[in-house]
């Protein structure tokens, strides 16, 4: 499985940045992972789309209004998507006004960090620490442990 990892907006803060590389580089250890800037909702979509290989790629948007989960919860959800074959999982952080009804429609899940609305860039960062704390619950890393 390869995870995509997308935001849609030009990435400001250099703190960001390199979050957003050190948990790529710890995902890494994991399993491929690749990250994508795009400038569009419309782009982000044409990119699932450019992904597709024997298998429609999976597509998972952060929105408030999503489904919550606990960490040992989303370690079980990646395993699934593993298991089953999927090629191309790809996460994809909004833009700051939200993603679109159209969006939302064609995702295979809305995943949501609670009821606190979060700046997209910070989004981005809590995404990729629970992707890497994920992989440590399922090789038992005692990273999560650790707290």
């Amino acid at each position: 499985m390869k995870l995509q990892i997308a935001w849609i907006g030009k990435t400001k803060e250099p703190a960001i940045r390199d979050l957003t590389e050190e948990y790529l580089k710890r995902i890494g250890r994991y399993l491929s992972a690749e990250s994508h800037e795009v400038a569009s909702e419309a782009a982000l979509l044409e990119l699932t789309q450019e992904k597709a290989g024997r298998t429609r790629p999976v597509l998972v948007l952060l929105d408030s209004r999503g489904r919550q989960f606990t960490s040992e919860e989303f370690a079980e959800l990646l395993r699934d998507q593993q298991d089953r074959g999927t090629q191309n999982l790809f996460f994809a952080v909004g833009p700051a006004d939200g993603f679109s009804d159209k969006a939302r429609a064609s995702a295979d899940l809305t995943l949501s960090f609670g009821k606190m609305t979060l700046a997209h860039e910070l989004a981005r960062i809590v995404l990729l620490e629970q992707v890497y704390r994920a992989f440590t619950i399922l090789k038992g890393h005692p990273y999560h442990t650790g707290h």
